[in-house]
């Protein structure tokens, strides 16, 4: 047996708590009854109340309410193999992990911010796969295209500013990664969104789009920080704060490069976004583009189907509650001697 929603398991305590309500009232009762009469006449006054039939109306009570929390629960047993046939688009994303993207000016910093962005993304996602790729001066892919999304967000977690040792900014590289990602895969619909502040550090761009493009890649661009420029904060081994400085000690100032992502997305039919505090701007692409484009056929498995049973428990339930008021308290007397 399983559950289709094991999490209304915590209203569960309703049971002990309604047992333990009713044993709390019956000896506030006998509290009370003790105050107007001697204990020794308390059968007298009361023969016509039936204590054993009153524990069985708060016992069927208190069964009911557990029927109907199991039904909640959607306890399943028995199944049936059923063909699923998945369909998707294939997302691939690229992460800029550079130094630059410890810059501040979109907070807590642009790295942070477009992890969070991600993690949005990936909750509107459904069928789609996604994989992550990193790069800075080079890129690898962290996590392959999966519908695992909750494999993807833990490799996603462990990115950050030193995920990738080789400094410097390399855009060529993530493109190439990403097609290499694609290798086999069909023409239709394969999807690279780069989310970087184009500061480009190694050239070779242009080929790498012209490559993307003969691979039917399309490129989706989020540039993200400030044209005018921002210092890069780096912690020392002190744990000081200090600002990131360029092999000749003179301090970095890092800012938005938009032309090269604009001309990326143009020259592979994507779509260029800046990311802003209040719109980073992956809503935007996968609501205007992606979620119209036509979605492909992953894979077709059998999967076991199993059966709800609710009805079950809710059934019984049911007629606990339709039972419980024919049984009377009230004790019945047996001729006119009044004798029970």
């Amino acid at each position: 047996m399983k559950f289709g929603a094991p999490y209304m398991a915590v209203l569960l305590w309703l049971v002990p708590a309604a047992a333990v309500f009713y044993i709390f009232a019956a000896r506030k009762r006998d509290k009370v009854l003790a105050k107007f009469s001697d204990k020794s006449l308390q059968p007298l006054l009361c023969r016509e109340h039936n204590a054993k039939r009153s524990k069985i109306k708060r016992s069927m009570i208190v069964a009911a309410v557990f029927f109907m929390i199991f039904a909640l629960m959607r306890p399943e047993w028995g199944f049936k193999w059923q063909e699923v046939k998945r369909q998707g688009l294939d997302i691939l994303i690229a992460l800029d992990t550079s130094k630059s993207m410890m810059a501040e000016d979109v907070l807590p910093n642009r790295l942070s911010r477009a992890k969070l962005a991600i993690k949005d993304l990936v909750k509107k996602l459904h069928g789609d796969r996604v994989g992550l790729i990193v790069f800075s001066g080079t890129a690898f892919l962290q996590c392959p295209l999966t519908v695992d999304y909750d494999g993807f967000l833990l490799s996603l977690d462990d990115v950050d500013a030193n995920t990738i040792p080789v400094g410097g900014t390399s855009l060529a590289r993530a493109i190439y990664t990403s097609i290499d990602s694609y290798e086999g895969a069909k023409k239709e619909n394969k999807i690279l969104i780069i989310i970087t502040d184009g500061e480009d550090l190694t050239g070779g761009v242009d080929k790498a789009v012209e490559t993307a493009k003969a691979k039917n890649v399309k490129i989706f661009c989020v540039g993200i920080g400030s044209t005018a420029g921002e210092l890069v904060p780096v912690k020392n081994d002190a744990g000081k704060i200090n600002f990131l400085k360029d092999s000749e000690g003179r301090i970095v100032k890092t800012k938005l490069v938009e032309a090269v992502l604009k001309n990326m997305a143009i020259a592979t039919g994507g779509m260029y976004v800046r990311a802003t505090g209040a719109e980073f701007g992956l809503d935007l692409i996968y609501e205007e583009k992606l979620s119209k484009f036509e979605k492909k056929e992953f894979e077709t498995k059998m999967e076991k189907r199993y059966t709800e049973r609710f009805q079950f428990p809710l059934i019984i339930a049911f007629l606990i509650l339709l039972l419980e008021p024919f049984i009377g308290e009230r004790r019945k007397e047996n001729g006119s001697n009044g004798t029970v």
